[in-house]
């Protein structure tokens, strides 16, 4: 009774199945991973976050690359801000989805060199390739405490970068880029203003990345790896209803047969 699983509908469908259980398996490990990946990444950015300030120059320099073991750090610099070689940079949102600069401010150090410093977000003005109106950097000797960030590039980010942009307007915060305008060694990577707060509040300072929440990823995880048990599971199902109902028809089929009248027999 079983013989019908060799037909090319019930073959079909059990190679459905067999593609089906390893695909939703790997789905549901890649959910896995992700959720690793997460839990790894808030684990780092606490870390870092919370960790004694160390000087920026200790852990970067002029053409380093940030690793990931280091974004976020939590660093300090001494210096002055170059207001002249000050740039926005566009469409960057606010920790409330409004859409508008980050403001980067070299802060020219005593050996020489420079760092870039993000102090945060403020609106455009009415003409949207103008430059924005910004809140003065402060004068004088500064000692800014902020977290490390990679230098952006296109490939990191997603963020295409654009030729002609109006003047001091750029589209990454990149080291490498603002060397050559500011005319002196710039550390790799830039900081992420968290102290002191600008006067007034603006520039408004960039929101402490999340590091709490982990996503739904291990509950993706797990209904993947359901689905995979489920398909073994509902294919036995079929085919013993399959076999159900061919037994129910051929018992009817037998009844009936046996029902055929002594007039009919005899014709």
């Amino acid at each position: 009774m079983y013989r019908f699983v060799l037909t090319r509908q019930w073959v079909s469908l059990t190679l459905v199945a067999l593609v089906l259980i390893p695909a939703m398996i790997k789905l549901g490990f890649w959910q896995f991973h992700r959720h690793e990946h997460r839990v790894a990444q808030n684990e780092l950015i606490a870390k870092n976050l919370y960790a004694k300030p160390v000087p920026v120059t200790e852990v970067t320099s002029p053409g380093h690359t940030v690793p990931r073991a280091d974004y976020w750090r939590a660093v300090t610099a001494t210096g002055t801000y170059d207001p002249a070689h000050e740039v926005v940079v566009r469409m960057r949102t606010s920790n409330d989805d409004k859409v508008g600069f980050h403001v980067v401010t070299p802060l020219l150090l005593g050996d020489g060199r420079a760092v870039l410093v993000n102090r945060g977000w403020v609106a455009g003005g009415d003409d949207p390739r103008a430059y924005p109106p910004v809140p003065a950097a402060p004068s004088g000797e500064v000692t800014v405490t902020g977290r490390l960030k990679a230098d952006e590039t296109s490939g990191g980010s997603g963020i295409k970068d654009r030729k002609g942009l109006p003047d001091r307007q750029v589209m990454l915060i990149n080291s490498e880029q603002q060397a050559a305008a500011i005319g002196k060694p710039v550390l790799g990577g830039y900081l992420e203003l968290t102290g002191p707060e600008p006067a007034g509040g603006s520039p408004e300072m960039v929101a402490e990345p999340d590091h709490d929440s982990i996503g739904a990823h291990m509950a993706y995880a797990v209904q993947w790896w359901l689905f995979a048990a489920a398909v073994p599971v509902g294919w036995v199902v079929l085919v013993r209803r399959e076999k159900r109902d061919r037994e129910e028809a051929a018992a009817k089929g037998e009844s009936e047969a046996g029902a055929v009248s002594p007039e009919a027999a005899s014709a």
